[in-house]
């Protein structure tokens, strides 16, 4: 049979892919016949191994699921290593690990057993992602137009986990045989999630003021993020651009070199915001950030929303000619 390893920063997406996974591998069978399944932080990672070692009761074949599969180290790996090194043909080991790192032998173990491994994380990037929802959607018999796709896609944010239940819900509703709009959609959409760090610093850096104060909301309410960690995603924001002022750095390489990072996109668009800004804008933004912290720590009397709300308004307005306001 096989083995899958299966990977994601999302819990949720990872989970149900796992549980797509299982459906699969079960088919037409007996799911209390044929599935053994470990979750938790209490079992035993040779409980895993002895399972799999099991040969099959009443069906052809045993489907072994094994999650948090990240919290064990190299060496408590090692009867799971071990036993892929022989696996048992009847046995379909399926192995979820989460975010963080995952020990070298056990996906070289998996990999030398010709395993399959997926890495469930969502992409990135906005196109990609609009991609991946709507190959999502097709798999759970939803077909989006683009504008829907699109519509979707903004709604989620970094809230992925919540489509799967739109799906279901608009499958309910509209079957599997329309082509759904985003007027089909809008009805079924309530709070907007939560949105990446780098969609709210590029509005601010494109001066879209009314679209940096909305993400800067869905960042502190359904994103769940405390103001002081929107500080932190701006601080690193423009530390990085401070590491160009006084350095020449007129191109995209020169730029990644004193940043400390690869040449590439990140470097690119780093050197465009500095060109924008200018040593005097960059050093008015560590100032605006600074009184923020402050008013934030407790040295004005005033409302954490209102404190980071001033501040995106101020940094929207640098580099674009606007008065920023008072």
């Amino acid at each position: 049979m096989a083995a899958y390893l299966l990977t994601g920063d999302d819990e949720s997406v990872l989970r149900s892919a796992v549980q797509d996974l299982v459906h699969r591998l079960i088919g037409d069978g007996d799911r209390t016949l044929m599935v053994d399944e470990f979750d938790g932080d209490d079992y035993e990672l040779r409980s895993i191994v002895d399972a799999a070692q099991t040969p099959p009761f009443l069906t052809e074949t045993r489907i072994v699921v094994g999650r948090g599969i990240g919290r064990f180290t190299a060496d408590e790996l090692a009867p799971l290593v071990k036993y892929l090194s022989d696996p048992l043909p009847s046995t379909e080991l399926v192995l979820a690990a989460g975010g963080g790192r995952i020990a070298k032998a056990l996906t070289d173990a998996v990999k030398q057993t010709r395993g399959i491994t997926t890495n469930t994380t969502p992409p990135s990037r906005p196109k990609d992602r609009q991609t991946w929802i709507a190959e999502k959607a097709e798999e759970a018999g939803v077909r989006f137009d683009p504008p829907a796709t699109m519509r979707v896609a903004g709604w989620l944010g970094e809230d992925v986990g919540r489509l799967d239940g739109i799906l279901a819900t608009l499958v309910s509703t509209y079957g599997t045989n329309r082509r759904l709009t985003g007027t089909d959609v809008e009805p079924f959409l309530g709070e907007a999630g939560g949105v990446p760090p780098w969609d709210f610093t590029d509005a601010v850096d494109a001066g879209e003021t009314t679209k940096a104060l909305t993400l800067l909301a869905r960042m502190m309410g359904a994103g769940d993020r405390h103001p002081l960690q929107v500080m932190a995603v701006l601080h690193n924001h423009y530390g990085r651009l401070a590491r160009l002022d006084g350095v020449d750095a007129g191109s995209e390489a020169a730029a990644a070199e004193a940043m400390g990072i690869k040449p590439g996109f990140p470097a690119r668009k780093a050197l465009a915001n500095y060109q924008r800004l200018g040593g005097g804008g960059i050093q008015r933004a560590i100032q605006l950030l600074a009184q923020a912290d402050l008013d934030l720590r407790g040295e004005r009397d005033l409302p954490d929303d209102l404190v980071m709300e001033v501040l995106v308004a101020r940094l929207s307005c640098l580099g674009t000619g606007r008065t920023s306001p008072r």
